[in-house]
């Protein structure tokens, strides 16, 4: 695997190195699959919220219908989220 890698399994290395040498953990996975664009974020509880509230903002529901897919609270207070939205036209 090439270290310019995106997947599910270099998040986890990556939050586990940034975890073990006490760094903030703040990332952010990008897919696209077929008419849907996800993206998935590691971050503080509060910058999580900004995040969340800026994508609804620049993506509103009614035009992209975007959603908070998934969502949980790590051990470390962080907050990891998927956001789902309909990729636009443009």
């Amino acid at each position: 695997m090439n270290s310019s890698s995106k997947g599910p399994s270099d998040l986890a290395h990556r939050m586990a190195d940034r975890r073990r040498t006490g760094g903030p953990v703040q990332s952010s996975i990008r897919q696209e699959t077929g008419q849907w664009s996800r993206e998935t974020f590691v971050m503080p509880r509060i910058d999580a919220r900004e995040k969340a509230r800026a994508l609804f903002a620049r993506f509103p529901k009614a035009a992209y219908m975007t959603e908070i897919e998934w969502w949980r609270e790590c051990d470390d207070g962080q907050i990891e989220f998927t956001i789902r939205r309909l990729r636009s036209s443009d």
